[in-house]
């Protein structure tokens, strides 16, 4: 069980560092074009996107990421305490 944990505390790292790629990718012109850039938006908009429904940006900055990063980690802790919960 611990190991499956572990897959999922990890999935949500690798996620959490794609959502902040993408997000950086925005401070540079073309960035968000490139192939690398389209797979991050394939993955990271619709995630993104729920919170957007939510938060809208306020002026040109956009916080929506922060809350989406926020949650992730939350799901990560989340998911530890389950662990410690059950006791397996």
């Amino acid at each position: 069980m611990a190991q499956i944990v572990g897959l999922i505390s990890g999935a949500i790292s690798i996620y959490s560092y794609a959502l902040i790629i993408y997000i950086l990718m925005s401070w540079f012109p073309g960035a968000r074009e490139s192939q690398i850039g389209m797979f991050l938006g394939r993955i990271c908009e619709p995630y993104l996107e729920q919170f957007r429904k939510i938060i809208p940006p306020i002026g040109m900055i956009d916080i929506s990421p922060i809350a989406a990063i926020f949650v992730l980690q939350l799901a990560r802790v989340g998911v530890f305490e389950l662990y410690r919960m059950i006791g397996w």
